[in-house]
């Protein structure tokens, strides 16, 4: 039975996360000396927004402590079953109508203002956007996952994220190089782990998504899988679990059992393999209180600065060009999902607002 979302704090369940996240890195880190200073740094800078945020919990304004940011739309690559070239949200080549980096500085300053410690940068491919990364990495106070499928990764990259320790780079990578290449391409596979090797020479931090299938949940969680990105020196793995954004990939989408199944391996791997940091997205939301998406935990600008409940559900009803990030949080649409039940509703797997999206649609027409 779902626990009662009135009787769940969300704010304490996310500052938690935030603070586990900082000391597992910590831990992680403590053998790489100028690593370990950016991470006391930024602990104490992420209690600070903690902090901020509790305040404005207090006077009743709600601040999720993740922001995802695509930055651009344009990729170079077209990988098996992308949620987001079948939602149309990555294309080839990048219309001129997306978000400059003079506005997403803006958004930087005002999510450090707000208190927001992770800004999670995607696209598309964010290499490709040089100049918003050179404009993160500014905002020391907030760390930048920056999803990349890594194969833009070159020499002034590797300069920038060892002068801005806030940029961390996490390469998309989905097991070995059989079923790595066979969804993102031949050849990527040995490109990631030569980024790998080169990264663990220049004492860089690094962290590996990996997008979580039926099809191989069973390698990519095992231990020989993560063994291989620990000796490489990978400090952060992500599971992200396969959304399907069509009905012919639904089989693909991790059931109960195998959600299950990865936490507690995730909850194992914590525990016996500290020196890497182990996340899971969306994780249980059972143990959560429900999705978190629409601001209770995170909510997603695209690159044209729509505001969007999540990555995986690309409704808007608000641009962040012609608002602020605090205003765009009490959206109609913001607003009825986090007043509403859909959020709290159990889903086969995957992304609830995907599976009542209709829903979400009726919302967005203000039905």
């Amino acid at each position: 039975m779902r626990e009662n979302k009135d009787s769940f704090d969300i704010q304490a369940y996310m500052t938690a996360g935030v603070e586990r996240i900082v000391k597992e890195a910590l831990q992680a880190t403590f053998r790489n000396p100028k690593e370990s200073l950016f991470m006391v740094k930024f602990a104490a800078a992420s209690r600070a927004a903690s902090r901020r945020r509790l305040e404005a919990e207090d006077a009743g304004e709600h601040v999720p402590p993740f922001l995802i940011a695509s930055i651009t739309s344009e990729c170079n690559l077209h990988c098996a079953g992308c949620y987001s070239r079948c939602n149309h949200a990555t294309v080839d080549e990048a219309p001129v109508e997306q978000l400059s980096a003079e506005e997403w500085a803006r958004i930087f300053t005002e999510a450090d203002e707000m208190g927001i410690s992770f800004i999670l940068l995607a696209g598309g491919e964010p290499l490709l956007r040089r100049d918003i990364l050179e404009a993160a990495g500014r905002h020391s106070n907030i760390l930048f996952p920056i999803f990349t499928n890594g194969t833009f990764i070159d020499r002034k990259y590797f300069e920038l994220f060892d002068q801005k320790r806030n940029l961390l780079p996490v390469m998309s990578i989905e097991g070995e190089r059989e079923i790595t290449d066979a969804r993102r391409g031949k050849g990527v596979y040995d490109r990631l782990i030569k980024n790998m090797d080169e990264f663990q020479e220049r004492g860089l931090i690094f962290g590996a998504s990996v997008t979580v299938t039926t099809e191989n949940i069973r390698e990519v969680s095992s231990q020989d899988f993560l063994k291989k990105l620990s000796d490489r020196g990978c400090k952060v793995v992500i599971f992200v679990e396969f959304v399907p954004v069509t009905e012919e990939s639904s089989e693909l989408a991790p059931g109960d059992a195998e959600r299950e199944s990865l936490r507690q391996e995730i909850a194992r791997l914590r525990e016996e393999h500290p020196e890497m940091v182990y996340i899971s997205f969306p994780g249980d939301e059972k143990s959560s209180g429900g999705c978190v998406a629409a601001g209770r935990g995170f909510f997603h600008i695209n690159s044209h600065g729509g505001a969007e409940p999540c990555p995986f559900s690309p409704y808007s009803d608000v641009n962040i060009k012609n608002t602020s990030l605090k205003e765009a949080m009490h959206s109609p649409l913001f607003t009825a999902l986090r007043s509403g039940e859909i959020l709290m509703e159990d889903h086969a797997g995957g992304c609830v607002l995907y599976e009542r999206r209709e829903q979400v649609e009726a919302l967005l027409a203000g039905k």
